[in-house]
């Protein structure tokens, strides 16, 4: 057999996402490991899919997207963050949150250039990074708050720093940055040439009267970031795979020039039919409530357990240490508990370089009643 070089990633194996759904397949467990919804999505935005595929919008979308659609974004995020982002020069649609993250690192990110991320990290960031030769630098946030050390993040910052990535609100910890993060973060980067990735794609769901705090918000930051969302998590729709980012032209017109050759524009009917759903916002200005609805019935399910809660600010991920109910490492725990419990959930230690395990799992609110009335029902027998 001819011995084949490896690739550049080839110390990357399955995605624990994967991996849990594929074990809650075969013992038959209930999923809350994938962060995907299981109801349907409205029926009315499924309607005007339909329309525009039969009336024949089924061919190439101009590269940056929809005109329409890029409209109704620039002006949702103008409503929301008083930011004013340019429709057709500042706004892209991407086939996803990864892969807009995927093309601003390949875009910006050079050989040697270092990238601040913080742990527990969205599993794509590093990966990305590295397939592009920079360097990661780690902060790690802890159980049970979460908290940033911006002294410390100082600390890694040096001549290299090309680019900081943050995830507002975090996943998986459900942790949103507050007034005195962002004024921290605008310190560190001033008087500098370092960039923000800013991943945002739970921005729409956070909870207990709390407000998102957009990168977009504030100018001294704006300036320098490329901010990302997602469509997916905004409408029950992930297998649709459509998102966006906003940028200064500036950073823009480097984001399209590699996204115009790693998927140059996304599939069409689904473009127009958001950007037509998109022209009432209260379809998605609701989501804060119905997403805390279900939070609040998941915590108050396990609040007779023996799991400890810990705070949910925004996402739709519920995080709980077990370390009352086991001491073993949170991978074998999860599998043991989709195993022999039937409910699948995500090691903590997965989000971390190092596998820090403090006896955290993650657990997916965004399914049906009856489908979190089932979980319940196997992890209160713990």
């Amino acid at each position: 057999m001819i011995q084949l070089p490896l690739s550049k990633l080839s110390d990357v194996g399955t995605t624990i996402f994967s991996q849990m759904t594929q074990l809650a397949q075969e013992h038959e467990a209930i999923n809350l490991s994938q962060g995907f919804p299981d109801f349907m999505p409205d029926s009315a935005l499924l309607d005007h899919v339909h329309y525009f595929i039969t009336k024949g919008f089924n061919q190439y979308a101009p590269m940056g997207g929809m005109l329409g659609l890029k409209e109704e974004i620039a002006r949702k995020i103008e409503d929301s963050h008083k930011a004013v982002y340019h429709p057709d020069s500042e706004i892209t649609v991407t086939a996803g949150g990864t892969q807009a993250i995927f093309t601003a690192i390949a875009a910006l990110v050079k050989k040697d250039d270092e990238v601040i991320i913080f742990e527990p990290a969205y599993d794509c960031y590093e990966p990305i990074v590295e397939l592009f030769g920079g360097i990661i630098k780690r902060f790690e946030m802890r159980a049970p708050d979460y908290e940033i050390d911006w002294n410390a993040v100082k600390g890694l910052v040096t001549d290299k720093t090309r680019m900081i990535i943050i995830n507002n609100p975090n996943n998986p910890a459900g942790r949103i940055l507050n007034e005195n993060d962002l004024q921290a973060l605008i310190n560190i980067v001033k008087g500098t040439s370092i960039l923000i990735l800013s991943d945002e794609v739970y921005e729409n769901i956070v909870f207990d009267g709390k407000t998102h705090l957009s990168i977009s918000k504030y100018p001294e930051l704006k300036e320098r970031s490329l901010m990302v969302a997602s469509f997916g998590k905004l409408f029950h729709v992930t297998g649709w795979k459509t998102g966006y980012c906003a940028a200064p032209k500036n950073l823009m017109d480097e984001f399209r020039k590699v996204h115009q050759f790693n998927v140059f524009s996304v599939n069409t009917p689904m473009q127009l039919a958001l950007a037509e759903y998109m022209k009432n916002p209260e379809h998605y200005l609701h989501l804060n409530s119905f997403f805390q609805e279900k939070r609040d019935f998941l915590r108050q399910g396990l609040s007779g357990t023996s799991f400890e809660l810990l705070d949910c600010e925004g996402t739709y991920f519920q995080a709980v240490r077990y370390s009352r109910i086991s001491d073993q490492n949170d991978l074998d725990f999860a599998k043991e508990l989709t195993a022999n419990h039937k409910v699948a959930t995500v090691p903590f230690s997965s989000f971390y370089k190092n596998r820090l395990n403090e006896h955290v799992i993650r657990l997916c609110f965004a399914k049906k009643q009856e489908t979190l009335e089932r979980a319940l029902e196997h992890l209160s027998k713990l």
